[in-house]
């Protein structure tokens, strides 16, 4: 498995919000809307966390608009897609062998 994983829920959330050009607020909006309200990512948080995945090479400025003070738009790089999808196969897996566990002893969850 990568040192990289298992993703933090933000990052994960982050990645999952930049498969597209979007911008700091964009994301925001759109992980709150992908969890129902469960997880609203502060502005300090974001921007720490798109610090750190740039500078891991996960995600990278897209565009700038310097009409709108200066909003940056960011995009998932492919290394970033790579560790997106890893993730997503461990998650699977930790799904599937939970399901798994319920079949095997289908009162022991209910």
């Amino acid at each position: 498995m990568d040192k990289n994983l298992p993703l933090t829920e933000v990052v994960f959330y982050i990645l999952l919000a930049v498969r597209h050009p979007n911008h700091g607020y964009g994301i925001i909006q759109e992980v709150e809307r992908l969890t129902g309200g469960r997880v609203v990512l502060g502005a300090g948080t974001l921007y720490g966390a798109i610090q750190t995945l740039e500078k891991k090479g996960w995600i990278r400025i897209y565009s700038v608009d310097t009409e709108s003070r200066k909003k940056k738009e960011y995009v998932i790089t492919p290394n970033g897609e790579e560790i997106f999808a890893q993730e997503r196969a461990r998650l699977a897996e930790l799904l599937h062998n939970a399901e798994l566990m319920e079949e095997m002893r289908p009162n022991a969850f209910r």
